[in-house]
């Protein structure tokens, strides 16, 4: 091909790629503008989605529960720990930081950050394409052996075949160039383009012009998990611009939209910087830069720096923009798996999808471990199947060989097991640490560093006032104030559709972090259950329930280490025995099994409340129920229970409350199967409710769990309303 229909090409598909940018970019205008809104006024929690949210908030660690402790303690000046909270040093932890970083109220970063993104540069190199069309583009390692630009950058392997990379194309310290290692691309050992998502992966030769190793400059670990950014987080792009030695674009660069497979930012990046990666605050990667957003004329014609329309000709550095566009990197993954490959090239692809850290700058990558330092599994087929556990949302994620993944609501296990001894008598739950198995490796877990979080959570939480009643009175007035009260029928199904509608940020089932430290709390500062009155301090019952995640865990890893051949079902009656033999100090109000443990139900924090373990089996799953005699009979310290159902000692109130709105925010869930709550027993609940009061330690429950997950229990904040609601619709 000719010299000038290879330029003239790639010329064409440069221009197409701005168009299509700046019309993506057009037609989000709106959407665009109402995320600015937002994050102006509230900031980057509430721009996004909140499942998206909240899955960044676990990638990072942390959870809604502490994002709203950190939101509404006052911002002072920084703190010796780098922290704008009033905390002592020892307590401010890099999920602290963190947050603070994304919520944005604290610029400040460990010095590590810096140290990181150094290492992952070393990954980052320019491209230089020679000869007929030739110039310069940007591409990273994500596999010992191929590399990831765009495809604008190496359209075909004939570009890609008279194409390097030079790594460590740069300035060091002293402000001298150091001597870049440059390597030659080899697209006939790889090489898969997408033109749709802009993309090319080839391989590079393992060796450079003068001997040195590839691996030396590791690789940049890709992940299809969502959680990685949010709209209004800032990323940090490292590239080589206008082929010149590598430079950052560093935090002042934020996503203001994300689309389907793409996201747009305002960020400094100029030509030569397709194909960088754009990186989060954790310098994970979470797009694929390949564009800029021109401006444009009437007719979608990009502009140029004095406003006319721009042609390739006059240089890319004429061009004016308005934002940037990279690929997000979950899509480039995703086609990347589509591709139908096979022998040589799709163990080379593979290679891109394996999990694990990266190999330090100098190290050749390292044998990875279980992540539950265990060896391989027997699969059911008799081959050996890896068991993997993924920390989530979180939520343990077991990967066992039959390929079922079940959330157990824990982080991962700690170095000890710990067997738990409780009672009906003596409801206060005991730790009893045992040594670990014999050859069980030692495991550092996130369950005390969740602990941590729900120690800082309710240390924050505390420094506001317990209940703002005026400023409660005002949200509850706004919340129902287009609520259709005209007929029972007409309130019921207007309620049922707000409570679902504002039910934003829905946490998982993790009563240690999201109940315990602020909203089930009494104003003297401490828990009491639900069912007996005994009360505990947060910090007992957070560190019980870490106790029993850790067991949970180390008998977790043993059923995984188990051969077995047993289908699903037996495993997940296994995994549901165990979650029954060791329950959290929680008791959902409307029992689990009558919901199949199915988020969001688990997780709503109307239904969950304190309650030593010793009552929370009592309880089992019996519906409540009205003791004609319940005064004079002798009964436990939780209640009573006969087959016809219990009742409680104390909370009775509360309970049926927070079992009123279950009803209204989940119709259909209860009363379709035996033993569930049946419609003849309505009475209970509204006689129940019309006995007790609604109490101020309620009325903060319902503001802290609004301030969450958005949405109100009707009956707290209109007890009236319990009798005008027709609740026939609410049962199948």
């Amino acid at each position: 091909m000719a010299t000038a229909e290879l330029a003239s090409r790639r010329e064409s598909d440069y221009l197409s790629q701005l168009t299509m940018a700046a019309t993506r970019y057009e037609n989000r205008t709106e959407r665009r503008e109402r995320n600015r809104a937002v994050l102006e006024t509230r900031g980057p929690l509430y721009a996004d989605t909140p499942e998206r949210v909240e899955k960044r908030l676990a990638r990072l660690g942390t959870d809604w529960a502490m994002a709203r402790a950190i939101e509404r303690t006052p911002t002072e000046p920084a703190s010796s720990a780098g922290s704008t909270l009033r905390l002592p040093p020892e307590t401010v932890t890099s999920e602290v930081l963190g947050l603070e970083r994304l919520i944005g109220r604290n610029n400040l970063a460990p010095i590590a950050f810096l140290e990181e993104g150094v290492r992952v540069s070393r990954s980052v190199g320019r491209i230089t394409i020679s000869g007929p069309g030739g110039g310069h583009g940007t591409g990273f390692m994500v596999s010992p052996s191929l590399l990831l630009t765009n495809n604008h950058v190496l359209p075909s392997a004939q570009e890609a075949n008279r194409s390097k990379v030079a790594f460590a194309f740069q300035d060091g310290v002293d402000g001298g160039p150091l001597v870049p290692a440059v390597f030659q691309l080899e697209p006939l050992r790889f090489f898969v383009t997408d033109r749709a998502l802009d993309f090319s992966l080839v391989a590079v030769a393992p060796r450079g012009a003068q001997g040195e190793a590839l691996a030396s400059f590791g690789r940049l670990v890709l992940s299809e998990a969502q959680g990685k950014v949010v709209i209004g987080e800032y990323v940090n792009i490292i590239q080589h611009p206008r082929g010149e030695p590598k430079q950052i674009a560093l935090r002042e660069n934020q996503v203001i939209d994300l689309l389907d497979r793409f996201l747009h930012y305002e960020s400094d990046t100029r030509e030569g910087s397709s194909g960088s990666a754009v990186f989060n605050d954790q310098w994970e990667v979470v797009a694929l830069h390949h564009s800029a957003v021109p401006k444009t004329d009437a007719e979608g014609r990009p502009l140029s720096v004095d406003g006319t329309v721009w042609r390739p000709e006059m240089g890319e550095q004429q061009l004016a923009w308005r934002a940037n566009e990279g690929v997000r990197i979950s899509r480039v993954l995703g086609a990347l798996h589509a591709m139908p490959l096979t022998g040589e090239a799709a163990r080379l692809r593979d290679e891109v999808f394996t999990t694990g850290l990266a190999p330090s700058p100098g190290e050749s990558a390292p044998p990875m471990p279980s992540p539950l330092g265990t060896s391989a599994l027997p699969g059911t087929d008799g081959s050996q199947a890896q068991a993997q556990a993924q920390a989530a949302d979180g939520v343990a994620q077991f990967t066992v060989p039959l390929r079922i993944t079940l959330g157990l609501g824990l982080g991962t296990p700690l170095s000890s097991p710990v067997t738990l001894v409780t009672s009906p008598a003596t409801p206060t739950p005991t730790a009893v640490p045992q040594p670990p198995p014999a050859g069980r490796p030692d495991i550092v877990s996130a369950v005390e560093k969740d602990v941590d979080a729900a120690l800082t959570s309710h240390r924050l939480a505390q420094q506001g006032p317990y209940y703002d009643r005026t400023a409660d009175l005002a949200a509850r007035d706004a919340y129902y104030a287009d609520v259709d009260t005209g007929s029972g029928g007409a309130l019921r199904r207007a309620l049922t559709g707000l409570l679902t509608d504002t039910h934003g940020p829905r946490p998982r089932y993790k009563p240690m972090s999201m109940v315990y430290p602020w909203v089930d709390l009494h104003k003297d500062g401490r828990l009491r259950s639900i069912y007996s009155g005994k009360d505990f301090s947060a910090e007992e019952l957070i560190r019980a329930d870490a106790a029993v995640a850790e067991a949970r865990l180390a008998r977790v890893q043993e059923l995984l280490l188990r051969e077995s051949t047993a289908g699903p079902a037996e495993f997940e009656a296994e995994f549901d025995a165990l979650e029954a033999s060791m329950p959290f100090n929680c008791e959902h109000v409307v029992p689990q099994s009558w919901f199949a443990r199915k988020e969001p139900m688990r997780g709503d924090l109307h239904h969950l409340f304190a309650c030593e373990v010793g009552c929370n089996s009592f309880r089992g799953n019996f519906a409540y129920f009205d003791f004609p005699d319940f005064d004079e009979v002798v009964r436990e310290d939780c209640g009573m229970r006969e087959d016809v159902g219990f009742e409680p000692e104390e909370g009775r109130g509360a309970v049926a409350r927070a079992t009123l709105y279950f009803l209204l925010r989940y119709p259909g869930q209860v009363g379709d199967a035996a033993r569930e709550f049946p419609a003849e027993r309505l009475p209970v609940l509204l006689k129940w409710h019309e006995d007790e009061a609604v109490s101020e330690y309620e009325l903060h429950r319902n503001a802290a769990i609004a301030a969450i997950q958005g949405n109100r229990n009707p009956l707290i904040d209109h007890p009236e309303w319990a009798r005008a609601i027709d609740f026939t619709g609410v049962w199948p």
